[in-house]
Formats: C-alpha cells, structure tokens, sequence
C-alpha cells in the first residue's frame, strides 16, 4: 500500500466514523476543495515574488496548514470518485510532455495549442 492509498483510506475512515459519508459528494468535495485553494491563494496574495519563494517561519506554518487541507480534500475527492491520483498525475505529465516539447518550449511560457480530439 502506497503512503497516498494509505492516506485515502484514513481519510475514508474518518468520514466513516463520524457519518460524513452524506456529505462527502463528490459537488461538495470540490467546493470544500476550492474554497481551501482560495485560503492557500490569499496567503500568497500580498506577497512580492521574492518574499513568496522565502517566507517567514509563521507564514510558511500558515501555507502548511492550507497545503495540507488542499490535500485531504483532493486525496478525499479523488477516493470518493475512484480515481487514482497517481495515475491521473502520470497521465497528465505524459500528455504535457507531449504537448510541450522541451526544444520548443524552454524558458517559454506561452501556452500550447489543445491536443486534437
């Protein structure tokens, strides 16, 4: 069992002992989800590009704190809909790697066009 299945499985336990099962639909999930981002999102908001690369001792607790939530919900979320994170991760670095060439893209930030079909 990888540490991630582990982690679904605690999460899934979680849940289940307190019956958040009901609520844990997977609409609800990525709202929690999304709301968490947003929390993460204004830890950074007034930040200079500098202080964003090296905060300090309390902010980066705070950025923990929120990673952390981002990641249950979408460890949770994932569980809920029976996907596999991981694979869904190495799928979608497969097409990038497709998509963005790193002879064609280097130092680029310029988006690629949709991949056909």
């Amino acid at each position: 069992m990888t540490e991630l299945e582990g982690l679904a499985g605690r999460l899934r336990e979680f849940a289940r002992a307190r019956e958040w099962e009901q609520f844990h639909t997977p609409k609800n999930l990525v709202m929690a989800l999304a709301g968490e981002v947003g929390e993460l999102v204004a830890e950074f908001q007034w930040l200079t590009a500098d202080e964003s690369a090296d905060p300090g001792p309390e902010a980066l607790a705070r950025m923990r704190t929120e990673l952390g939530d981002v990641t249950l919900y979408l460890v949770r979320l994932a569980d809920v809909l029976g996907v596999d994170l991981v694979e869904a991760a190495r799928a979608k670095l497969d097409d990038n790697e497709r998509r963005y060439d790193a002879d064609s893209y280097r130092g680029s930030a310029r988006k690629a066009p949709p991949l056909p079909g």
